[in-house]
Protein backbone atom coordinates (compact mmCIF):
# COMPACT_ATOMS: atom_id res chain seq x y z
CA UNK A 1 0.00 0.00 0.00
CA UNK A 2 1.32 3.71 -0.82
CA UNK A 3 1.83 5.59 1.64
CA UNK A 4 2.87 9.06 2.35
CA UNK A 5 4.57 10.73 5.46
CA UNK A 6 4.42 13.73 6.29
CA UNK A 7 6.61 14.58 9.46
CA UNK A 8 7.19 17.37 11.90
CA UNK A 9 11.08 18.39 12.51
CA UNK A 10 11.24 19.66 16.11
CA UNK A 11 10.78 17.47 18.60
CA UNK A 12 9.40 14.43 16.22
CA UNK A 13 12.56 13.88 13.80
CA UNK A 14 14.99 15.12 16.53
CA UNK A 15 15.29 14.35 19.71
CA UNK A 16 14.92 17.75 21.50
CA UNK A 17 13.20 20.83 19.92
CA UNK A 18 15.99 22.83 18.05
CA UNK A 19 14.04 26.07 18.41
CA UNK A 20 13.77 26.00 22.31
CA UNK A 21 17.46 24.58 22.23
CA UNK A 22 18.89 27.78 20.40
CA UNK A 23 16.97 30.08 22.26
CA UNK A 24 17.74 28.60 25.44
CA UNK A 25 21.67 29.19 24.57
CA UNK A 26 21.25 32.32 22.87
CA UNK A 27 19.06 34.64 23.64
CA UNK A 28 19.50 37.10 26.71
CA UNK A 29 15.97 37.94 28.74
CA UNK A 30 12.50 36.92 29.73
CA UNK A 31 12.08 34.92 26.04
CA UNK A 32 9.97 32.42 27.64
CA UNK A 33 7.44 34.88 28.32
CA UNK A 34 7.06 35.42 24.46
CA UNK A 35 7.50 31.85 24.20
CA UNK A 36 4.25 31.60 26.31
CA UNK A 37 2.14 33.90 24.81
CA UNK A 38 2.61 32.33 21.25
CA UNK A 39 1.75 28.69 22.80
CA UNK A 40 -1.82 30.61 24.34
CA UNK A 41 -2.01 31.78 20.59
CA UNK A 42 -1.75 34.81 21.67
CA UNK A 43 0.55 35.84 18.75
CA UNK A 44 2.37 34.21 15.80
CA UNK A 45 5.03 32.35 14.40
CA UNK A 46 6.25 34.93 13.18
CA UNK A 47 5.55 37.60 15.70
CA UNK A 48 7.54 35.27 18.50
CA UNK A 49 10.36 34.57 16.25
CA UNK A 50 10.92 38.40 16.22
CA UNK A 51 10.88 39.01 19.47
CA UNK A 52 12.96 36.42 20.47
CA UNK A 53 15.09 37.27 18.28
CA UNK A 54 15.77 40.48 19.49
CA UNK A 55 17.62 39.17 22.43
CA UNK A 56 19.39 37.04 20.75
CA UNK A 57 23.36 36.77 20.66
CA UNK A 58 25.20 34.71 18.16
CA UNK A 59 25.96 34.29 14.78
CA UNK A 60 25.78 31.85 11.76
CA UNK A 61 28.78 30.20 12.61
CA UNK A 62 27.59 29.87 16.01
CA UNK A 63 24.23 28.50 15.38
CA UNK A 64 26.07 26.00 13.35
CA UNK A 65 28.27 24.81 15.45
CA UNK A 66 25.91 24.57 18.59
CA UNK A 67 23.12 22.47 16.40
CA UNK A 68 26.24 19.93 15.22
CA UNK A 69 27.23 19.09 18.38
CA UNK A 70 24.12 19.18 20.14
CA UNK A 71 21.10 18.22 18.27
CA UNK A 72 20.46 14.58 17.85
CA UNK A 73 17.68 12.72 15.73
CA UNK A 74 15.68 10.16 16.50
CA UNK A 75 17.60 6.72 16.95
CA UNK A 76 15.20 4.66 14.63
CA UNK A 77 14.61 7.89 12.12
CA UNK A 78 17.54 6.67 9.33
CA UNK A 79 16.25 2.98 9.57
CA UNK A 80 12.83 4.69 9.07
CA UNK A 81 13.96 6.36 5.98
CA UNK A 82 15.36 3.04 4.54
CA UNK A 83 12.50 1.26 5.18
CA UNK A 84 10.18 4.27 3.29
CA UNK A 85 12.66 3.74 0.43
CA UNK A 86 12.77 0.07 -0.27
CA UNK A 87 8.95 0.64 -0.17
CA UNK A 88 8.96 3.54 -1.98
CA UNK A 89 6.84 5.49 0.16
CA UNK A 90 7.22 9.30 -0.07
CA UNK A 91 8.17 11.49 3.03
CA UNK A 92 7.54 15.29 3.46
CA UNK A 93 9.34 17.03 6.32
CA UNK A 94 6.85 20.32 7.37
CA UNK A 95 8.34 22.51 10.39
CA UNK A 96 6.98 25.88 12.05
CA UNK A 97 10.72 25.67 12.56
CA UNK A 98 13.98 27.19 10.46
CA UNK A 99 15.06 26.10 6.73
CA UNK A 100 18.88 26.73 8.59
CA UNK A 101 18.05 24.14 11.34
CA UNK A 102 17.06 21.39 9.22
CA UNK A 103 19.11 21.62 6.46
CA UNK A 104 22.40 21.58 8.88
CA UNK A 105 21.04 18.38 10.83
CA UNK A 106 20.23 16.67 7.80
CA UNK A 107 23.77 17.39 6.31
CA UNK A 108 25.22 15.70 9.77
CA UNK A 109 23.57 12.92 8.94
CA UNK A 110 24.09 12.53 5.76
CA UNK A 111 20.50 12.38 4.80
CA UNK A 112 19.59 14.03 1.06
CA UNK A 113 16.53 14.08 -0.56
CA UNK A 114 13.49 14.67 1.46
CA UNK A 115 11.42 17.27 0.16
CA UNK A 116 11.10 19.92 3.44
CA UNK A 117 8.82 23.38 3.65
CA UNK A 118 9.82 25.30 6.32
CA UNK A 119 10.30 29.15 7.46
CA UNK A 120 13.26 30.71 6.68
CA UNK A 121 15.80 31.73 8.66
CA UNK A 122 17.79 34.92 7.99
CA UNK A 123 21.11 35.97 9.27
CA UNK A 124 22.59 38.50 9.31
CA UNK A 125 26.08 39.37 10.70
CA UNK A 126 24.65 38.65 14.73
CA UNK A 127 20.96 39.82 13.69
CA UNK A 128 18.49 37.14 13.00
CA UNK A 129 15.01 37.48 10.92
CA UNK A 130 12.44 34.86 9.91
CA UNK A 131 11.06 34.74 6.37
CA UNK A 132 7.71 33.04 6.37
CA UNK A 133 7.34 32.03 2.50
CA UNK A 134 4.45 29.04 3.15
CA UNK A 135 1.96 30.79 5.27
CA UNK A 136 -1.40 30.46 4.99
CA UNK A 137 -3.14 33.81 3.26
CA UNK A 138 -6.30 33.21 5.76
CA UNK A 139 -4.54 32.19 9.65
CA UNK A 140 -1.25 33.93 10.40
CA UNK A 141 -0.96 32.00 13.46
CA UNK A 142 1.93 29.25 12.00
CA UNK A 143 4.76 30.48 10.06
CA UNK A 144 4.54 27.45 7.82
CA UNK A 145 1.18 26.10 7.11
CA UNK A 146 1.26 22.22 7.50
CA UNK A 147 -2.69 21.83 6.83
CA UNK A 148 -2.76 23.60 3.57
CA UNK A 149 0.73 21.77 2.57
CA UNK A 150 -0.77 18.61 3.26
CA UNK A 151 -4.30 19.40 1.16
CA UNK A 152 -1.70 20.09 -1.68
CA UNK A 153 0.67 16.76 -1.33
CA UNK A 154 -1.78 14.35 -0.34
CA UNK A 155 -2.29 11.71 -2.48
CA UNK A 156 -5.53 10.73 -3.81
CA UNK A 157 -4.70 6.69 -3.65
CA UNK A 158 -3.28 5.50 -0.31
CA UNK A 159 -2.65 6.39 2.82
CA UNK A 160 -1.62 9.97 4.41
CA UNK A 161 -0.15 9.92 7.74
CA UNK A 162 1.16 12.83 10.37
CA UNK A 163 3.77 12.20 13.13
CA UNK A 164 4.07 14.45 15.13
CA UNK A 165 4.08 16.32 19.00
CA UNK A 166 3.42 20.29 19.15
CA UNK A 167 1.56 22.90 18.85
CA UNK A 168 1.49 23.41 15.45
CA UNK A 169 0.92 20.23 14.32
CA UNK A 170 -2.54 19.98 15.56
CA UNK A 171 -4.49 21.75 12.40
CA UNK A 172 -2.08 19.80 10.51
CA UNK A 173 -3.00 16.57 12.02
CA UNK A 174 -6.47 16.90 11.05
CA UNK A 175 -5.98 16.31 7.61
CA UNK A 176 -4.05 13.00 7.25
CA UNK A 177 -5.90 9.54 7.48
CA UNK A 178 -3.42 8.36 10.26
CA UNK A 179 -2.11 10.69 13.09
CA UNK A 180 0.82 9.05 14.97
CA UNK A 181 1.26 11.35 18.12
CA UNK A 182 2.87 12.21 21.60
CA UNK A 183 3.63 15.58 23.42
CA UNK A 184 1.37 18.27 22.87
CA UNK A 185 -0.01 16.69 19.89
CA UNK A 186 -1.18 13.91 21.86
CA UNK A 187 -2.98 15.23 24.60
CA UNK A 188 -4.88 17.89 22.09
CA UNK A 189 -6.15 14.66 20.22
CA UNK A 190 -7.26 12.49 23.77
CA UNK A 191 -8.92 15.83 24.66
CA UNK A 192 -10.90 16.19 21.46
CA UNK A 193 -11.76 12.46 20.80
CA UNK A 194 -9.22 12.43 17.83
CA UNK A 195 -8.53 8.86 16.75
CA UNK A 196 -4.23 9.06 17.20
CA UNK A 197 -1.80 6.42 17.78
CA UNK A 198 0.59 6.96 20.23
CA UNK A 199 4.34 6.48 19.58
CA UNK A 200 7.69 6.44 21.22
CA UNK A 201 10.14 6.92 18.33
CA UNK A 202 10.05 5.84 14.35
CA UNK A 203 10.51 2.09 15.10
CA UNK A 204 6.80 2.21 16.27
CA UNK A 205 6.22 3.83 12.84
CA UNK A 206 7.62 0.67 10.98
CA UNK A 207 5.95 -1.43 13.12
CA UNK A 208 2.81 -0.21 11.87
CA UNK A 209 3.96 0.52 8.25
CA UNK A 210 5.10 -3.24 7.68
CA UNK A 211 1.26 -4.35 8.89
CA UNK A 212 0.06 -1.66 6.24
CA UNK A 213 0.05 -3.12 3.21
CA UNK A 214 -3.37 -4.93 3.81
CA UNK A 215 -6.16 -2.14 3.23
CA UNK A 216 -6.69 0.37 6.27
CA UNK A 217 -10.13 2.50 7.16
CA UNK A 218 -8.68 5.95 8.04
CA UNK A 219 -9.06 7.57 11.29
CA UNK A 220 -9.56 3.49 12.45
CA UNK A 221 -6.34 3.73 14.80
CA UNK A 222 -7.25 4.13 18.38
CA UNK A 223 -5.36 6.42 20.88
Amino acid sequence: MKITFFIDFDGTITKKDTCVAMTQAFARGNWEEIELRWQRGEISTEECARETFKLFDASEEDLRNFLIENMEVDDYFIPFLEFCRKRGHDIYILSDGYDFNIKTILKKYGIKDIPYFSNKLIIDGRKFDIECQHSSGWCPQCGTCKAELIDKLKPRDGISVYIGDGYSDVCAAKKADVIFAKGVLLSHCRKNDIPAIAYKDFSDIVDWARSADSPVKPRQNPL
